[in-house]
């Protein structure tokens, strides 16, 4: 006769007791996630103005002050790329959840901690690329902008890239305030110079090579850079 196998079926409570717990452990993420969303929603509202709904300039003031960091420090722009914000100095409900939930933030005291963790995110190279192109588009103020007069430009461009570009955002800068040719800066000009920051040698600038389509006011700004070095 064949043999029977010795391995026995679970029984009925068995398998009953394990859903039970699958569902009680279903049931407290359940309820923890809840609760999560309640004090993000609470500490949202703590800055929100009554009347527009929405954390404006002077509730980013306020929020900045309880993290104890200046409004113009980077990390609130790192914040507002986390949140995926639209409108710069604004946050909707939706974008504080969408920011405060990836950060694991639902008091003021995690999220002043978080902030560093959001400053290492932010440098990988995977995720830099993105956050130098929405800084920029976070700055397109008005419907239809394209592009940010020179001046604006300077400040954004210390801001986001002087910590890891200083010398070549300084000759930039440089440049900027003293060329009559360019009033505004568009995303096609502002990305040029990220990859211009990676791939050139400075100050020799001997890799350069204005036939491989940089923007117009690179080669110009290379132009003048060899200039000034004779």
């Amino acid at each position: 006769m064949p043999r029977t196998s010795s391995r026995k079926a679970p029984t009925n409570s068995t398998a009953s007791g394990n859903s039970s717990s699958v569902d009680l452990f279903r049931a407290a993420s359940g309820k923890a996630a809840s609760k999560e969303l309640e004090r993000i929603d609470l500490l949202f509202y703590s800055y929100a103005s009554n009347s527009s709904g929405v954390i404006d300039p002077e509730g980013i003031e306020a929020l900045c002050s309880d993290l104890e960091v200046d409004h113009t420090d980077v990390r609130i722009l790192m914040l507002a790329w986390k949140m995926q914000a639209e409108k710069q100095g604004y946050f909707t409900l939706d974008e504080w959840r969408r920011g405060l939930k990836a950060l694991r933030s639902d008091t003021i005291i995690k999220l002043k901690k978080s902030l560093l963790d959001l400053e290492n995110e932010v440098r990988r190279p995977s995720n830099f690329v993105d956050f130098y192109s929405f800084a920029f588009r976070y700055c397109l103020t008005e419907e239809k902008q394209k592009s940010i007069d020179t001046e604006s430009v300077c400040v954004l461009l210390d801001l986001v890239l002087g910590s890891q570009f200083g010398p070549q955002v300084d000759a930039l800068i440089q440049y900027l305030k003293m060329q009559i040719d360019y009033k505004v800066i568009n995303m096609d000009q502002w990305m040029g110079f990220y990859r211009f920051c990676n791939e050139i040698s400075y100050p020799d600038l001997s890799n350069y090579d204005p036939e491989l389509a940089w923007p117009l006011i690179l080669d110009n700004f290379v132009d003048w850079m060899q200039s000034k070095q004779g």
